[in-house]
């Protein structure tokens, strides 16, 4: 069979529309090691962060998205593509990712060699406490006193750490670019993944018997924290303008950007206290905290926390987000501006996981291709509008 026979059948096959015919053409194709590789590769790519950011089963993947899809048919939410519902989501997955997979990759790191927009910059700012900025970009590597880094990483070896004094903290600043992306490891061996547009600020080393605190002035940031049972006992806090994070526990995902109506404390492994000064909750695994930026109230949710972290594993990934949500993403990550010609545009909704190295231009086409032409773009050097 044809490529593109063979994705329309897989396409009707998640949608529960394959006829008998279709399905014992899929069936047969299967049968091919190389072909059932290449299915399993796309479920276990596309749908291992929906499911579980642990052990992947194919089986118990499909099984889910029947359940799913058959769950969102029950209630009526398959409908217009207009809509943007499930039916046309599984379809951007699929119909997108097979050309990713398959022997259609070299079309694609053609494209992304002529593509308007870089998909990366590294050009991360270390601003020490004595005001001195450094680039660190992928020109030079980056060594002084405990800490070696590059366009990538910044590493701080661990220090011993010394008795509580009345010493100030000396701290340095990490400001990640649009379009970048960053790891830094602290001291205390804290490992932070930053996201694009970000900025950290934290001590270049920690005091034994204080507590180690450091504040995400704004961004996203995804922390695996130093148990407090390694410091003595010594408490881990993340403060934001809003709200502190106490941290007892070690995995858990911080997103404040300035333009955000409320920042998302995300809990995936232990236990953290947020709080705001007025309230204070206490997060279990899989909940979510938002702390109004206007209101100040924080109300807490239970979430799938592998579509909150998909981005430290370079993906994106939507559960039924509007566009317009989408397109604040993918501005930040490309560095570009957006600009909608339409309030209704910015309501449409998809729901999808995307490579996030995957050319800008080709995200757009898809969007436009999906919509069947409700969605149309102009894509000009930084700048995006959408029509």
């Amino acid at each position: 069979m044809k490529q593109q026979e063979i994705e329309k059948i897989i396409i009707k096959y998640m949608h529960q529309e394959a006829n008998h015919s279709e399905l014992k053409k899929l069936d047969l194709w299967l049968k091919d090691p190389a072909n059932s590789a290449l299915f399993n590769r796309f479920v276990e790519t596309e749908y291992l962060v929906a499911i579980n950011l642990g052990d992947y089963n194919l089986q118990k993947a499909k099984r889910a998205i029947r359940k799913k899809y058959e769950l969102q048919r029950r209630k009526g939410k398959i409908a217009f593509v207009r809509k943007m519902s499930v039916a046309a989501s599984i379809v951007l997955i699929l119909s997108f990712s097979l050309s990713l997979i398959t022997g259609n990759n070299s079309a694609l790191k053609n494209s992304t060699a002529k593509s308007p927009i870089e998909t990366k910059s590294n050009k991360t700012i270390l601003t020490l406490n004595n005001g001195e900025k450094i680039s660190l970009d992928s020109t030079k590597k980056y060594s002084a006193n405990n800490a070696k880094g590059n366009d990538k990483e910044l590493l701080y070896l661990p220090k011993n750490e010394t008795k509580k004094t009345a010493k100030e903290f000396a701290y340095n600043y990490l400001t990640i670019p649009r379009g970048g992306d960053f790891f830094v490891q602290l001291s205390d061996g804290t490992k932070i993944f930053l996201n694009s547009d970000s900025k950290l600020k934290y001590p270049v080393t920690f005091n034994e018997g204080e507590a180690r605190k450091v504040e995400l002035i704004y961004g996203e940031a995804y922390f695996e924290v130093s148990p407090s049972s390694k410091h003595s006992g010594d408490a881990f806090k993340v403060f934001t303008k809003n709200q502190e994070v106490h941290v007892l526990g070690t995995h858990f995902n911080v997103k404040a950007y300035k333009e955000d109506r409320f920042v998302s404390t995300t809990l995936i492994e232990g236990k953290v206290k947020v709080n705001n000064g007025l309230n204070t909750v206490l997060l279990a695994p899989n909940q979510q905290a938002r702390v109004s930026n206007e209101t100040k109230l924080i109300a807490v949710l239970n979430v799938d926390v592998s579509h909150e972290v998909a981005w430290v594993k370079g993906l994106f990934s939507f559960n039924e987000a509007p566009l317009e949500e989408i397109m604040k993403t993918l501005s930040r990550r490309y560095n570009v501006e957006v600009i909608f010609e339409s309030e209704e545009l910015k309501k449409y909704k998809f729901t999808g996981i995307l490579e996030s190295e995957t050319p800008l231009k080709e995200i757009l086409k898809f969007f436009e291709s999906i919509s069947g032409g409700d969605i149309r773009y102009t894509l000009n050097q930084h700048k995006i509008v959408i029509k």
